[in-house]
């Protein structure tokens, strides 16, 4: 029976209890924990904790200006410690990826046995060029007063079926999901403020880093994936030291929606390959 983890902290979190050892799952820009949804029920075997972060979903969206990347992997860093999370993957979606990147050089520097692995995908990583939307939502007054004005779902619906493979496949179902946390005026707000701090000025300072991730990793990716792009995913393969990429054929930037089964194959395979399976 999943519940609401009560932490203060500008995170929404809710647990799934499982048997299993915990999955801690992270999604990407202007997204939310739905992201998630046709994972979470065949990983039950797991705990598995889904996060809204800051500003996105549920969660609090504070005007404090801290929605860097950096500010996010504390948050999630300080949610692990709190719950004392053993031997946790951190399952993480394109800006989440990126998030998961950074908590997991926060869990190695503290040295305990927080960390067990990572599953990437579509994670972002290293310079690239900006998709359209959040170059457009990087644009101050112009970007605050069309997303003000604009239609939640007309705006949602659009960058769903530019994201993805088959345009055809965007539901309903999930364009509300994902529109209806920014009729609220504080999370358009943070979402902006997101784009404007997605690429930190250090970038290049986390990135030399990554090859200290020293846990098993799988890199998930769509091959016609328009958002961040398949070359990010082959050299964060070559830069994490136990690092295994699969690639999936026919998809765009969210595999665990346009392909739920499909591409929760190969997590399931490393999972089982990390529980001695």
């Amino acid at each position: 029976m999943s519940h609401t983890v009560e932490l203060d902290l500008p995170l929404h979190v809710v647990h799934q209890p499982g048997a299993g050892r915990p999955l801690v799952f992270l999604h990407g820009f202007g997204a939310n924990l739905y992201t998630w949804h046709a994972w979470a029920p065949m990983l039950a075997a797991y705990d598995r904790y889904l996060v809204d972060l800051k500003g996105h979903g549920r969660a609090p969206a504070p005007d404090d200006g801290r929605y860097a990347p950096a500010d996010q992997a504390a948050l999630v860093h300080e949610m692990i410690l709190r719950l004392d999370l053993r031997d946790v993957t951190l399952v993480g979606h394109s800006m989440g990826g990126g998030i998961a990147l950074l908590t997991a050089l926060r869990l190695l520097d503290g040295g305990a046995p927080h960390l067990r692995g990572l599953v990437l995908v579509a994670s972002a990583a290293y310079p690239q060029r900006l998709p359209p939307f959040i170059s457009i939502a990087r644009r101050g007054v112009l970007a605050r007063a069309g997303f003000a004005l604009l239609p939640k779902r007309l705006l949602m619906r659009a960058v769903l079926r530019a994201i993805v493979h088959d345009p055809a496949s965007v539901k309903d179902e999930q364009v509300e999901a994902y529109a209806a946390p920014y009729r609220d005026a504080a999370h358009r707000r943070a979402l902006l403020a997101t784009a404007r701090q997605l690429i930190p000025d250090d970038l290049g300072a986390w990135t030399a880093r990554f090859p200290e991730i020293d846990v098993p990793s799988l890199l998930l990716w769509g091959r016609e994936d328009r958002v961040v792009p398949l070359s990010v995913g082959e050299a964060l393969a070559r830069a994490l030291p136990h690092a295994r990429l699969e690639v999936l054929d026919a998809c765009g930037h969210m595999p665990p929606e346009e392909m739920p089964e499909a591409s929760l194959a190969p997590v399931l395979r490393f999972l089982g390959s990390q529980d001695g399976g």
